[in-house]
């Protein structure tokens, strides 16, 4: 297949791009700095030769946006909704005009579009949609208007001939460098990896392989459309994960970090404690109902999994 992906080469479209193309799919990567072979540049706002790369091929995988691992100053977050939103709009039109259109359009999204929540699991059917909840930081709200402008771009995009799914990912842990993985190993290496403000809070997370396997069956599936949460089926208190975390890099213990603690650590790594404090438990409803098998569906084989490959690294 001709699989193209606009914004990747991030560690998602990294994860992705590596484990299609061994699979012996043409994979095109649409970038604002192209740097090699496969790769063409766009500025994902505005149509352009790169529209030539959509026309024909089989799948589009949007994964573009600015990273959500910044301060929540009002300059990134409208960098976050406009990068987001422009993309997926500029995506659509391509696909629109496209004389022979894409089967599938999977659409990045994220599983923070989901409430802040302890006491049950999000899946598509009955979770509960996030932006109103009492007791958390106001600004937690903008996260979640930015995941429904989000898919909204998509769904409101006129492409009858292109089937559209919305990945609700949860993060994607893999061995790569700069990922979320290989900076959660660095704070458990350093003595630092205990909960966070206590550590009730929910993580949701997804092995790099069995993300891969969930997009190849989504491709696959063509009854299966709308939003899919890309989660393992686990999700499991932030205490919880980063003992595991520790014990599958053999570090006995990690210091427990209050939440003024985490607020001066997410102001040192220019990031946000929304990422660490926001309760996601999300799961993956509509993934199990379809059949899917996680391969790594508890996070402790995951992380020794993990770890194994860094090592060997």
């Amino acid at each position: 297949m001709k699989i193209v992906l606009p914004g990747g080469t991030g560690q998602v479209g990294t994860v992705l791009r590596r484990a299609l193309t061994a699979a012996g799919h043409e994979v095109v990567v649409l970038s604002r700095r192209p740097a090699g072979h496969g790769e063409i540049l766009w500025d994902g706002r505005t149509p352009g030769p790169w529209t030539e790369a959509v026309d024909g091929s089989d799948v589009v995988v949007n994964l573009a946006g600015r990273s959500v691992s910044c301060r929540y100053t009002p300059v990134n977050l409208k960098a976050m909704m406009d990068s987001r939103v422009d993309s997926a709009r500029v995506v659509g039109e391509a696909i629109a005009a496209a004389a022979r259109p894409p089967k599938v359009w999977l659409q990045m999204s994220t599983a923070t579009v989901y409430a802040h929540r302890f006491d049950a699991p999000n899946d598509e059917a009955t979770g509960v949609i996030g932006g109103d909840e009492a007791g958390v930081p106001a600004y937690w709200g903008y996260s979640v208007d930015i995941a429904r402008a989000w898919e909204r771009e998509q769904e409101r995009a006129d492409t009858p001939g292109t089937r559209k799914v919305a990945l609700r990912s949860a993060m994607v842990m893999s061995p790569d460098r700069g990922g979320v993985f290989d900076v959660l190993l660095r704070l458990a290496r350093l003595g630092l990896g205990g909960p966070v403000a206590g550590g009730a809070q929910y993580v949701s997370w997804i092995h790099d392989d069995d993300f891969v396997r969930a997009v190849e069956f989504l491709v696959a599936r063509d009854d299966l459309d709308g939003p899919v949460n890309l989660a393992a089926p686990s999700p499991l208190p932030h205490r919880a994960f980063m003992r595991a975390l520790r014990e599958a890099w053999g570090v006995r213990a990690g210091l427990p970090a209050t939440r003024w603690m985490a607020e001066l650590g997410a102001f040192a790594l220019r990031s946000d404690t929304e990422l660490l404090l926001k309760s996601r438990r999300v799961v993956p409803g509509r993934l199990l109902d379809a059949g899917f098998a996680f391969e790594r569906p508890e996070w402790p084989d995951a992380a020794a999994d993990l770890v194994r490959r860094v090592r060997a690294r």
